[in-house]
């Protein structure tokens, strides 16, 4: 299963830094592409159980939260619109000189065979964007 992981320390505090990815609709205002709550979570509304579309148009992918440790992880999963038996992101987050430490990793697990090679660097891609939004958006708040 192809593995990707980006670590990236953030100035701002942790509680910014993890609140800023936790607010995937905020977030995503910062993106090329359009967040939206497809579903809210059992007990928040972007919480734990929260289905995510991103996307242009109808065109995207549908994560669902899985796991919030506040200040400390983030876990989601894709439960639609990707050719993939499985596809885990883990966001996690730890105090660092000048800000907060953030390791990002995407497992992924193609229903197509894709080499390692290839589907690599699409993941740090992914993960470069997002976490270039949560930049953003912690600047402006």
């Amino acid at each position: 299963m192809p593995s990707s992981t980006v670590e990236a320390v953030i100035a701002a505090e942790r509680p910014r830094v993890y609140a800023a990815f936790a607010d995937r609709e905020g977030t995503g205002k910062f993106l090329p592409l359009t967040v939206r709550l497809v579903s809210p979570g059992a007990q928040e509304r972007q919480g734990v159980g929260a289905v995510h579309s991103l996307g242009v148009g109808k065109l995207g992918i549908r994560e669902q939260i899985t796991e919030l440790v506040p200040d400390e992880k983030i876990v989601y999963r894709v439960v639609g619109g990707l050719p993939v038996r499985s596809h885990v992101g883990t966001i996690e987050f730890a105090d660092a000189p000048g800000g907060t430490m953030v390791r990002y990793t995407m497992d992924s697990d193609p229903k197509i065979p894709v080499p390692a090679a290839v589907l690599t660097p699409v993941l740090n891609g992914l993960i470069g964007s997002m976490i270039a939004a949560v930049k953003k958006a912690v600047a402006q708040n």
